[in-house]
Parts: C-alpha cells; structure tokens; sequence
C-alpha cells in the first residue's frame, strides 16, 4: 500500500508540474493574478485527472477476471463485484461533479472577479462591491447547471436562500438525476468543443510538426525589405507636404497605415533578434528530424481514429434500431481496426492499457493544441488569443474551462472508437462447446466479452452505463461523430493548404501594446 501511495503522490506532483509550466508558459506577467493563476492550474490537473478515469474503469474491470475467464476468488462474489463498481461509479460522479463546481461555480467567480477589478481605487469598498457582483453572476451560472424541479417557495428570496434551496433539492431524491443530466449536458458543450478544437488539432499539430517553421535569417532579410519599403513609400507621402500644402484626407490615412505597420514591422525584427538568439530556436533546429518523424506518427494515428470513427457510426447507422433508440448497438458488427488493435493487444500485459491511456492523453493533448492555434472564439467573434508570455487570466481561465468540457466527451469519443473494449476491457468468459467425438460430452473454451455474453459473467464498465443513460443524447452524440469527421477533414485540407509557420508565429500582432511588447523583449533578453 505504501508503494502505492507513493505512485499516486508522485503521478500527483507530476500533473501539477505540468500544469503549472504550461500555465506559466502562456501567462501574461503584466497581468497576472495569483488567483487566477492557482485556478487555471487546478482546473487544468484536473481535467489530466479526470481524463485517466477511462482506463482505470477498463483496468478494473478487467483485473477481476483471469485470463482463462473465470473470476479471481476476491470478485467471486456478486457483492464484492458491486461493491468495486459502485466505487468506480462514485468516482465517476465525484470527478464529474468537481468540474460542474469549476465550470459552474469556481472558475465564474474567479472570471467575474477579476472583470470587476478596479486597477485605481483598490480598497475595502471596492472589494466588497466586486465579491458582491462576482456572487451574483455566479449564482446565476449556478442556477444555469441545476435549475430546480420546483420553485423556491418564496419569490422574494435572498441569493442566499436560493442557493441553500438548490442544495436541499440535490440532497433530495431528485439530485442524482439532476446531476446526471447536468453532466450529460456539458458533455453535449462538450461535443462542440471536440468537433472545434480538438478535430482542429489533430490536423494541425502533426502537420506543422513535419512542416516545420521558417529559416529566421530569411525572415529577418523579409522582414528588412519590408522595412525599407514602407518607410520609402512614407517618405514618399511626407514629400507631398514639404511646400507647406497640406495632405488629403485619403493621403493622411494612407500615412497612418503606413506608421502602424511600420511599428509592427520593427517589433517582428526584434522579435526575429531575439529569436536568432535563442537557444531554443537552436535545439528545434537539431531535433528537425525528431520532430519530422512525431509528426508522421500523429497523422496516422489521427488517420486510424477517423477511420475507427466512421466505421463505428457506419455500424450505427446499419445494425442500430435508429434515433429513438439513441443509435446503441451491442458490440461491433463491422471490423473496427482499433478496436482489434486494442483486443490483439489484451494477452500482452499491459500494452492495451497503456495504448488506450494514450489515446486519452493524445485526445487532451490535440485539444490544447487546437485551441493554442485558433484562440477563444464565440461563433464569429474572436475573444482571446493564447500567446506564450501574453496571454490575459480570462483566457487562460476560458481555456481551462474549454478542456475541461472537452475531457467529459472524451469518454464517448473512445467509445466510439473501440466500442466492445470500452464496454467490458479485456474480459473472457467460458462457454461449454460440444465435443466432436461420440457421446454428449462438452468442453469449455474461453471467448472475449461481447454482447452474446452471460449477464452475470462479464461486468460493463461504468462509463458505458454512465454514457447511455439519456438515449435523446446519444443521438446527439451519434451525428457530432459525423461533424466531427467533416471538421478534421476540412482542417486537414486547410494545413495543407497553409505554408510554413514563421518562427515566431502569434507573438506579434498589431493590437499589441508597446508595454506588453517591451516586457516581452526584456523578459527574452
């Protein structure tokens, strides 16, 4: 046991390392917050957290048989056998509603306390006022996740007297489901998280990892060229007033423009100096061949997805009773190579385990990247960008929230990947088969869990139950599968069609200040 905790303290010290270096590689130092900051990285190991509760589910209910499919004698027992999924089904409710209290409630307060900070006049007034409308806002979040099944029972309550009543409603009988379907509905947030982001960056990461990015001495000469050229054509504008006449209206805006780009060209020099200099600049240079080779891998891994992916909705669409049924089907009719892959891997401890946490990570991982590449957006309106050094608290806060949405439908995206593994991991049962010889007599043979399976001699996982537990959103479920193949395929084409990331891609934008750019500058030097 001791051996144990000590695993799970260091798997503990090792996701919140991770953590903090990534929230710390993106933070803005101008404005960092120490709240904001313990949030987004509490948030961010907790969706790491969340995400490896897929393949403890499969482990555990794969470690209760033995492989010649009978049951080890401490899971002989139906008792103890439920008394394992019940702990599992409460950790699954425990981690879930800890992100409803982050998506919710935590990471709310959090964003509309920093909104309501007054830089000028910080004292013990304004204070109270910011925690005041903070708590207001985040009620109303709060009432959004877990509106009651009945009316508070006085129309002029305090926001206290709500809250504490939307407590006493899920102590009640009705919380579980009120829980439930909370979940359900994030995860369908979640959905269109996935068919964004993470569809986005399983395209775009393993592309620009083989495309690599440009050679900084040639964007140091572009950019030198630039320069020159736009201040020739300014000093071609300024010559137009040196008689004392005055510029048109179309004259004077052309010069502003002219000024402007002029400013961000000389900061992309700096920049590029800089990044000239750099020693990572070097290294990434060295490991060219590395990264051309990771890159090569992931879009074949994301190639295999998007093939288990459509096969597995294809599946669906024939052998399922269709939407009122939720499109659900026991077991696979058609031949899913990942989910083969995952049962050809089952008699060689521990390679399946290890290649579906993989997968989840690889699912986490193509969500960050997706999002670093395309920003927080709401429909058409872009809110924050993510930038290393640059980025603002409430988009660090968005992004946190954004994957922790994602890391709930991850759990379904798996599924419908390797369905019959997801459903009962690498269990065998025994099944009496008629001997070819005279006589009425049998042998056992052992086969892998299936649909056709006893009830009572393989166990479903608890997120397969978890998963189908409102019909109406598995069908939701069903058609995202397909957007989701039509995303990545269209952001496949559009990395294809993009050229080379300049290498300092996203760290020089117009709109920036001069302050956070000197900041930037002096932090690198």
């Amino acid at each position: 046991m001791s051996l144990r905790r000590e695993s799970d303290i260091i798997r503990s010290a090792v996701i919140l390392a991770f953590c903090w270096i990534y929230i710390r590689k993106f933070q803005s130092r101008q404005e960092s917050e120490v709240v904001s900051t313990i949030t987004a990285i509490c948030a961010l190991a907790i969706a790491l957290i969340t995400s490896a509760l897929l393949p403890v589910d499969i482990f555990l209910v794969s470690f209760m048989k033995y492989p010649n499919g009978t049951y080890k004698e401490w899971a002989a027992n139906n008792e103890t056998r439920g008394q394992i999924e019940d702990t599992v089904l409460y950790g699954y409710y425990t981690l879930y509603s800890i992100i409803l209290f982050c998506v919710f409630l935590w990471i709310p307060f959090v964003y509309f306390y920093y909104e309501e900070r007054d830089d000028n006049n910080v004292n013990k007034c304004s204070v109270r006022m910011k925690l005041c409308s903070s708590t207001h806002s985040t009620v109303a979040c709060l009432y959004v996740a877990f509106v009651p099944l009945q009316p508070p029972p006085s129309q002029n309550s305090t926001q206290w007297d709500k809250v504490q009543y939307l407590f006493e409603e899920l102590g009640s009988s009705h919380g579980l489901p009120a829980l439930s379907f909370s979940i359900s509905s994030l995860t369908l947030i979640g959905m269109l998280a996935v068919i964004t982001y993470t569809a986005y960056g399983m395209s775009v990461l393993p592309l620009n990892l083989i495309k690599g990015t440009r050679s900084v001495l040639y964007e140091r000469l572009e950019n030198t060229e630039d320069i020159d050229d736009v201040e020739h054509q300014i000093e071609k504008l300024k010559s137009k007033c040196k008689d004392g006449r005055p510029l048109s209206s179309r004259d004077r805006h052309n010069l502003q423009e002219l000024e402007g780009k002029l400013q961000v060209l000389r900061r992309r020099g700096r920049h590029l100096e800089i990044a000239e200099r750099n020693c990572c600049t070097k290294v990434g240079s060295a490991l060219r061949p590395f990264k051309i080779l990771l890159g090569v891998f992931f879009i074949l891994v994301a190639l295999l997805f998007i093939v288990a992916l459509f096969i597995s909705n294809l599946d669906k669409a024939l052998h399922s009773a269709g939407i009122s049924t939720g499109f659900i089907i026991f077991g696979t009719n058609l031949t899913n190579p990942l989910n083969e892959l995952l049962l050809a891997l089952q008699p060689v401890f521990p390679l399946d385990y290890i290649l579906i946490t993989v997968i989840t990570m690889y699912f986490v991982l193509t969500s960050m990247a997706g999002i670093r590449n395309m920003g927080i957006w709401f429909f058409w309106i872009r809110l924050y960008k993510i930038r290393p050094k640059r980025t603002r608290p409430q988009a660090l806060l968005f992004l946190c929230m954004i994957l922790l949405l994602i890391v709930l439908h991850t759990s379904y995206m798996i599924y419908s990947l390797a369905p019959q593994y997801v459903m009962y991991g690498s269990q065998k049962y025994l099944v009496q088969m008629p001997s070819p010889g005279p006589g009425n007599t049998t042998f056992a043979t052992t086969r892998i869990c299936d649909a056709d399976a006893p009830e009572d001699q393989c166990t479903v996982t608890r997120s397969y139950l978890f998963l189908h537990k409102f019909w109406f959103f598995s069908t939701i479920y069903y058609f995202g599968n397909w957007a989701f193949i039509g995303a990545f395929l269209i952001g496949l084409v559009v990395s294809c069609c993009r050229g080379k990331k300049s290498v300092i891609e996203g760290e020089v934008e117009a709109d920036d200040s001069d302050l956070s750019d000197d900041e930037y500058v002096q932090y690198y030097r």
